[in-house]
């Protein structure tokens, strides 16, 4: 069972050089998708007014994300897994892979990159308003449901490219699958929701715009799809995988 893998860490290991290297790796790619991600929407609301409340506006951030989830992953794959989303470090914690110590510093890494992100952007910008998530024609109980299946296929598709140990040369391409169904799911959700999927994404700009309605709509939705997704994988996909690597079965 994946739950039993679950592990708490060690004083030690919120210390070691390794693990402080993969905490920087962390806040580093967070803050490449924040910037570029939220930059982006930014850019096109000042030279269109409509920023993402568009057609055009949905389909350019979803470009825009896919392709900085893609980087941003990319850069971090080898330091830290590349999670860049805390929904993502959530279910690999459920799935047993890193330690609940670690997990928190990846999770501080990831939302000090998107609020560093969004504090240089409105500086650079002439202080133009980060865009904050908000609701658009759904409840919030809606909205949480859209942020769980939208971050359930993507922490699924983290599992099934970057973690299942029979990958192979999949794992080549999981940091394009990770961008392509961020992408495709802002295509789905951005009217309704914003489609976060990311609660450091939805975080950084409402700190700095101190607009709050409704975030525990990004927390709630994220963490229980990426939990969802994790357990589920690891159950049925990964447990007799592992069974099969120790030679039980």
């Amino acid at each position: 069972m994946p739950i039993s893998r679950i592990v708490i860490g060690t004083r030690e290991e919120a210390t070691h050089p390794e693990v402080l290297k993969a905490v920087l790796a962390e806040f580093i790619s967070a803050f490449i998708f924040v910037f570029a991600g939220q930059g982006s929407g930014m850019a096109f609301n000042k030279l269109t007014g409509g920023g993402p409340t568009t057609p055009a506006g949905l389909i350019a951030a979803a470009l825009a994300h896919a392709f900085a989830l893609f980087v941003a992953v990319s850069v971090g794959a080898n330091i830290s897994g590349g999670h860049v989303n805390p929904a993502v470090t959530f279910g690999v914690f459920i799935g047993g892979y890193i330690s609940l110590i670690r997990g928190i510093l990846y999770w501080s890494a990831q939302l000090l990159g998107s609020t560093v992100a969004c504090v240089l952007l409105r500086y650079s910008t002439g202080g133009l308003e980060t865009g904050s998530f908000g609701l658009s024609g759904v409840s919030a109980w809606e909205a949480v449901v859209l942020e769980a299946a939208m971050t359930f296929g993507l922490v699924y598709t983290v599992y099934a490219t970057a973690i299942d140990p029979r990958k192979g040369n999949l794992g080549t391409i999981a940091p394009m699958a990770i961008g392509f169904i961020v992408g495709a799911n802002i295509l789905v959700g951005g009217a309704f929701d914003g489609a976060s999927m990311n609660p450091a994404v939805s975080f950084g700009p409402a700190l700095v715009s101190w607009a709050w309605d409704n975030q525990w709509v990004y927390w709630l939705g994220p963490l229980l799809g990426g939990g969802v997704a994790g357990l589920l994988y690891e159950y049925f996909f990964i447990s007799d995988t592992h069974e099969l690597l120790n030679g039980r079965d």
